[in-house]
């Protein structure tokens, strides 16, 4: 049996980027380089555009940023919602935004951090096929698995959502995913922006080369 989800994204973009010294969100994509002029888009416009294509809705869960957001959210047609305790960590974020998939009817969500490049195309085409025929009994969610690391974005039906939901907040979604293994499938991917952070400026300095080589 397959299953026809109704997909909504969440973007998780409530951090306060300490390490970074300057909101991720707001980091430029494609990164500013000589003789490429900059594009006015960043990580979040760029993940929000990306998501659109192959969800019915983009939710954004902001924190104390959630005014410097708005202005971006808005512009590129995703809803803002605000974590109003985010020093509680990623994984209240992340029940803030599941939460708020319910709230707009949704039963599916397609779920992502902002503090990364948005992966390509023929990845979200993979995760959102291997999802639509995963046995509805059985398995609950795709994870992307490159290089033999788990990544982002993940799609999970209302199963693991609510699983999510009614966890102590106190736990963590690695946790959650470790109970719920057995209704999980990991799918290859061969993408490596789906396992990449960036949290300081030299992971972005990095990035920045790993695009102009790639570019070349």
């Amino acid at each position: 049996m397959s299953r026809a989800p109704s997909l909504c994204a969440v973007i998780l973009a409530a951090g306060e980027s300490t390490r970074m010294g300057t909101d991720k969100a707001l980091l430029p994509w494609p990164p500013v380089t000589a003789g490429r002029p900059a594009t006015g888009e960043t990580f979040l416009s760029a993940a929000i555009r990306t998501l659109n294509r192959f969800n019915d809705l983009v939710i954004v869960v902001a924190g104390r940023n959630a005014s410097n957001l708005a202005s971006v959210v808005y512009a590129h047609g995703a809803f803002l919602v605000r974590n109003p305790a985010p020093e509680r960590g990623q994984f209240s974020s992340l029940q803030v935004g599941l939460q708020e998939v319910l709230n707009h009817g949704r039963d599916a969500a397609m779920v992502t951090l902002v503090d990364r490049p948005p992966v390509h195309d023929t990845t979200l085409y993979a995760l959102r096929s291997a999802f639509e025929t995963a046995v509805a009994a059985e398995k609950w969610a795709v994870v992307p698995e490159y290089a033999g690391r788990h990544g982002h974005p993940f799609l999970m039906a209302r199963e693991l959502l609510e699983a999510f939901l009614k966890a102590s907040a106190n736990a963590t979604a690695r946790e959650v995913e470790h109970e719920n293994a057995s209704h999980i499938q990991y799918v290859a991917v061969d993408d490596p922006f789906v396992a990449m952070n960036v949290d300081t400026p030299q992971d972005y300095a990095n990035l920045t080369s790993a695009f102009i080589a790639q570019a070349k």
